[in-house]
């Protein structure tokens, strides 16, 4: 650029020559002076307008400000020459904020370079739109960029761009992108051969699932198909093989991805993820010298440990991997370490035995003193994971001896920890009591007053507490220098509960009041004010102090502090009333319980990590912190002992509000909503004759034919699905997916994970494993989605009704009508009485009503009814879960009403009206 515009050349040069910054700022006013007159003038070409922008361009980039150049900067855009197209671009990214008035004037030049054939020019513009990214233009512009990103004919390097730069705009305008409805045609784009592409795209999967669980929902299997491809087959290219790992990468943002969904039920899939997890941690069991290779397979062996303490934290994967982190949290490498320490406090996090984690206790509590402070951060996260009833008088202590050495960085969160587990572990309220008053007075200034509250309301609620509470504070405020916090502690205390060791020696109520107005005069107007409070009630029960205490009230009447001067002209009044006057007394009663609220501190813990990464699958704090699925919050829990009250769950800070910290927890599952059916003229009927056939057609179109053939055996079941390609071309990210409405009642699951693409003019087979658990009434839906140049799904119910799981029962006349007669009517008998076509011949279809029963795997019983043209049948339901259901059948069909009754009876009620409705079904007459 610089070579091809000489006067540009020669202005850098001249800047660059300028020996002290006077002479570089006037030769830049010259040179902005002179662009101002050659724009006001006008009548210059693209080459001119180019090179002055360029000039205003560089002029910006040193640090001037520039008010010249926008208009033309807009006209460079419509430019149709690369280089003055690319200045242009350059200029508005750089000189233009995202609320500029001259933005407006771009975005149609941008769309018209995202609609072109140029790849060049689509990949400029959409550099524009992620630098710049305004809510007008994510507005304007964001289908756009969606339809570069799915275009078949999109070059893989404009897919890539257009991927981040949707990622761009949703991270700042979530509420522009339609996240709903472009899902399944976004997540179709996993399946792309280009690896980058499949980068990009799981980057943008990741932040768009994160908030809509439900609609990338089908990345899940993507997801495991790529890594199976990835580690297991090794499908991909030479050039996505970082130092011998394929593309690591990919892998970790795969992972991470399925760790926002919450366990599969598919065996299939679940057997795929451990044949990938365990070949990850078997390629990383031993390290190598290339500290490349170490590093992307430690990225990947990190994840993939997360996933699968995510799957199932009591599985061998995990017992593998606490062998492994237990090596890590041990090495030479600052980021192994910190990897290692991270890991094991998500193991921490969701594990039911803490037990491996606590065999490496000891050298968890000396990367406390690591060199790297963030290695330190995570040393401490995990002992505030690890930390329960056998080892918390152990780790509170070591925290507390280190708190004193701390980082300032470290110290609040440390205190609020330690106050947490204290309170949390306590075996006695008087270890509790020490430890917090320990913690006060070393921390200090890190204290905050969520801490002190907490104590106060331990105190108050806890009666066989209160006198040795009122010592030991005492005993602190003894030492020559005591923080504010501790006096606050030892004020309101002392004021409430000072009596109950006035007669103690050393505890007089002289040496309470000597001790406590020491520390007075070196505390803030707050403090004062609380002291004052305090005062007030020891003239109510310490009469002989009173005199001292009536001259402090005088003297802080006449203080400049509203507060305290209020508080003194009222104490001082109170206390010059009469000896026997009772307002004093009643004023200064005992403070009663606090009511039940959540501790505070949990809150301000949990505020202070800022969500500035991908949104975490677990919270830090022990299995019981993980437990509640969608908000993580205090769970009331009294593990303090003495009079087995409740502490936690019945006691709040004093005028702290109830917090709790509400936070997206991404293994939060799905919602069950189906989806909608593809119509079709003939779907309803091939479904239904398939309800009482083994084999047939379930759907076709110009595209695709799906066809079925299906064996039942008692409640288990096997379905074959054929889904062949009728077109010329391959059809392209194939997925399939199966709904239950009551997963409890019905499980259908893919014996093996279904192949990505359909080769043209050829077939694949999906076989389904099917168990009946319950009664059911809506069959499963499978759904069924591809590219073949546009983004394509179908989704169609299933032919698995509650008829297949009928055996044939074989029964005489006598018996059939005695159980009929034992079964009894309603509710137990369903009955319907429907019109019926006759055959071609004007009679009775009685060839087509004995397959529709028989079909329906109920046994014909002949010669039970006396009339030939009726029906019987009989048939038992097995479930795996609610056992075996008899069911019997009458069809009485009448020939000159073209009526037909149909009647079942069942010992279920519901079973009863279920199979009279598919019977029905197919025998009724065309409305």
């Amino acid at each position: 650029m610089a070579t091809s515009m000489r006067g540009l050349t020669q202005f850098i040069a001249d800047i660059r020559g300028a020996r002290v910054r006077d002479l570089e700022e006037k030769r830049i006013n010259k040179e902005m002076a002179n662009i101002r007159k050659k724009f006001k003038d006008g009548n210059l070409d693209g080459y001119q307008k180019k090179k002055y922008v360029a000039k205003i361009i560089f002029t910006y980039i040193l640090g001037y400000k520039v008010d010249v150049g926008h208009m033309e900067a807009v006209n460079l855009i419509s430019s149709s020459k690369y280089s003055e197209k690319q200045i242009g671009y350059l200029a508005v990214t750089l000189l233009m904020h995202e609320n500029s008035d001259f933005l407006r004037l771009v975005v149609n030049s941008i769309r018209k370079d995202l609609d072109g054939n140029n790849e060049i020019d689509n990949c400029l513009a959409l550099h524009a739109i992620a630098n710049v990214g305004g809510s007008e233009m994510a507005e304007a512009l964001a289908e756009d960029v969606h339809r570069l990103l799915i275009s078949p004919t999109s070059q893989t390097f404009v897919k890539k761009k257009a991927a981040l730069t949707l990622l761009r705009l949703y991270r700042k305008h979530p509420d522009v992108i339609p996240t709903a409805e472009w899902a399944l045609r976004i997540v179709s784009i996993m399946d792309d051969p280009d690896l980058g592409v499949v980068i990009c795209v799981t980057s943008l999967v990741m932040a768009l699932a994160q908030d809509n669980l439900d609609a990338y929902a089908v990345c899940y299997t993507k997801a495991v198909d790529r890594l199976h491809r990835l580690v297991i087959e090794h499908e991909y290219s030479a050039t996505y093989a970082y130092y011998k790992v394929p593309s690591p990468w990919l892998q970790v943002k795969l992972l991470r991805l399925l760790q926002y969904y919450p366990p599969s039920e598919d065996p299939t899939i679940r057997s795929v993820l451990h044949q990938v997890l365990q070949t990850i941690m078997n390629n990383s069991a031993e390290p190598t010298r290339n500290v490349q290779h170490n590093n992307a397979q430690h990225a990947v062996l990190f994840e993939a440990i997360g996933l699968a303490i995510h799957l199932d934290s009591a599985s061998p994967l995990v017992g593998t991997a606490a062998v492994l982190l237990a090596r890590f949290i041990s090495s030479k490498e600052t980021n192994v370490r910190y990897l290692g320490l991270d890991t094991m406090a998500h193991l921490a996090a969701r594990a039911d035995s803490l037990e491996p984690i606590k065999r490496h206790q000891t050298t968890i509590i000396l990367s406390l003193r690591d060199k790297d402070i963030s290695v330190r951060r995570r040393a401490l996260d995990l002992l505030y994971s690890m930390c329960d009833v056998d080892n918390s008088e152990l780790i509170v202590g070591e925290l507390l001896r280190y708190l004193k050495v701390a980082d300032y960085a470290l110290r609040e969160e440390m205190v609020l920890k330690i106050a947490i587990l204290t309170e949390k572990y306590a075996s006695s309220y008087k270890w509790y009591v020490d430890t917090v008053l320990q913690l006060i007075s070393a921390a200090g200034d890190h204290v905050g007053d969520e801490v002190w509250y907490r104590v106060v309301q331990i105190v108050t609620n806890t009666e066989d507490l209160q006198e040795y509470a009122a010592k030991v504070v005492f005993e602190h405020l003894k030492a020559p220098s005591t923080h504010e916090s501790l006096v606050k502690v030892g004020g309101y205390i002392l004021g409430e509960y000072g009596h109950l060791i006035a007669n103690e020696p050393g505890y007089s109520p002289v040496e309470q009041f000597q001790v406590l107005h020491t520390k007075s005069q070196f505390c803030v107007a707050s403090t004062r004010s609380l002291l004052l409070s305090t005062y007030i009630k020891w003239v109510n029960v310490f009469p002989e102090i009173k005199p001292q205490l009536v001259n402090i009230f005088e003297r802080y009447r006449h203080v400049l502090d509203a507060e305290l001067q209020q508080r003194a002209c009222e104490f001082y009044a109170l206390a010059s009333r009469p000896d026997d006057d009772e307002l004093l007394q009643n004023v200064c009663e005992e403070m009663p319980p606090f009511p039940p609220r959540v501790s505070a501190l949990l809150g301000r813990l949990n505020l202070k990590h800022g969500d500035t990464e991908d949104k975490r699958t677990w919270v830090h704090g022990g299995k019981e912190a993980n437990l509640d699925q969608g908000v993580v919050k205090r769970k009331p829990e009294g593990n303090i002992a003495g009079d087995g009250d409740d502490i936690i769950g019945s006691l709040a800070g004093l005028e702290i509000p109830a917090t709790s910290v509400e936070a997206t927890d991404h293994t939060m599952a799905p919602t069950n909503k189906p989806p909608r059916l593809t119509v079709g003229p003939n779907v309803d009927q091939w479904f239904d004759k398939l309800t009482y056939t083994a084999e047939g057609v379930l759907y076709e179109d110009d595209q695709v034919q799906i066809g079925v053939k299906s064996r039942y055996q008692g409640h288990l079941g096997q379905l074959a699905v054929y889904i062949g390609n009728k077109v010329s071309a391959p059809l392209t990210s194939f997925t399939t997916a199966i709904h239950l409405s009551d997963p409890d009642a019905l499980s259908v699951t893919f014996a093996k994970m279904p192949p990505s693409t359909i080769g043209p003019r050829t077939q694949t087979q999906q076989l389904l494993h099917v168990e009946c658990k319950q009664m059911f009434s809506t069959p499963p839906i499978l759904t069924v989605s591809y590219l073949a140049g546009s983004h394509q799904a179908i989704s169609i119910r299933l032919p698995v009704v509650i008829t297949k799981f009928f055996e044939h029962v074989k029964l005489g006349p006598t018996e059939f009508f005695e159980r009929w007669k034992l079964i009894g009517g309603p509710p137990r008998e369903d009955q319907a009485i429907f019109p019926i076509n006759l055959n071609g011949a004007g009679q009775l279809d009685l060839i087509k009503q004995r397959q529709v029963v028989s079909g329906h795997r109920l046994n014909l019983l002949d010669d039970v009814d006396p009339n030939p043209n009726n029906l019987v049948a009989a048939g038992v339901l097995h479930m795996s879960v609610e056992g075996k259901v008899g069911c019997l059948l009458r069809l009485e069909p009448n020939q000159e009403a073209k009526l037909c009754r149909l009647t079942l009876r069942s010992t279920s009620e519901t079973v009863a009206t279920e199979v009279r409705k598919l019977v029905q079904q197919p025998l009724k007459a065309d409305p």
